[in-house]
């Protein structure tokens, strides 16, 4: 099967995360991790966020004003994987999370939190989604968020609940199957997809009931 769009390699990832960390003090960047939730949060807003609005927010997590010339090769790989992550959730396709897992845990929610950070980062700074009616998105905000400490929701009642009703995931694996059907459930809510089967068609398994069988990188 051919990748849905130019997937960086590993190589690319070790320079994304090189020229993040080479950007200069005081700028907080995100890591690459982050970056990935982050931009799956920024796909799933109900209205196309532009380059110069979800670029700032991974440049610094902390608000503070960022360089007016950014480095074209950091920004070549960051569109790369914004056009890989749209094109996935635009067709509601799987797609590999940037979930790297940790040597000293054996923890899910612990090695998916960087993603998860970055996914509440991209709320956070554009709120468009979560503006939204409520009721159909608690389900799969809640398999994202059960990564979260619960001190972190504050004023979030109906989500704290939702989340107390779920299993937290056995392995990693389920923890990471977790958070792709999750995004596509919510792609669902915001970004709609026009009906396209012919009357009296069978209609195809929502991807989200789709088993991933690639393992999470790294």
């Amino acid at each position: 099967m051919k990748p849905i769009a130019d997937t960086l390699s590993e190589a690319d990832l070790d320079r994304l995360q090189a020229l993040l960390d080479a950007l200069p003090a005081p700028l907080e960047p995100l890591d690459v991790g982050m970056v990935d939730g982050y931009l799956c949060g920024v796909l799933l807003q109900p209205e196309a966020v532009p380059l110069s609005a979800w670029l700032p927010p991974i440049l610094d997590s902390e608000g503070r004003p960022t360089p007016t010339r950014v480095n074209d090769e950091l920004l070549a790989l960051l569109r790369r994987r914004h056009k890989e992550l749209n094109v996935a959730i635009a067709g509601r396709q799987w797609f590999d999370p940037w979930i790297f897992e940790l040597d000293e845990t054996d923890d899910p929610s612990e090695t998916v939190l960087p993603w998860v950070a970055g996914f509440a980062h991209a709320l956070d700074a554009h709120p468009a989604l979560m503006q939204l009616p409520e009721e159909p998105l608690l389900e799969p905000l809640a398999a994202i968020y059960l990564h979260l400490d619960p001190d972190d929701l504050e004023d979030a009642d109906a989500l704290l609940e939702e989340i107390e009703s779920l299993e937290p995931p056995a392995d990693l694996e389920e923890a990471v199957e977790g958070l792709v059907s999750a995004v596509l459930m919510l792609a669902d809510v915001s970004r709609p997809q026009k009906p396209t089967a012919r009357p009296g068609a069978r209609p195809a398994p929502h991807p989200a009931q789709r088993r991933r069988t690639a393992p999470p990188r790294r």
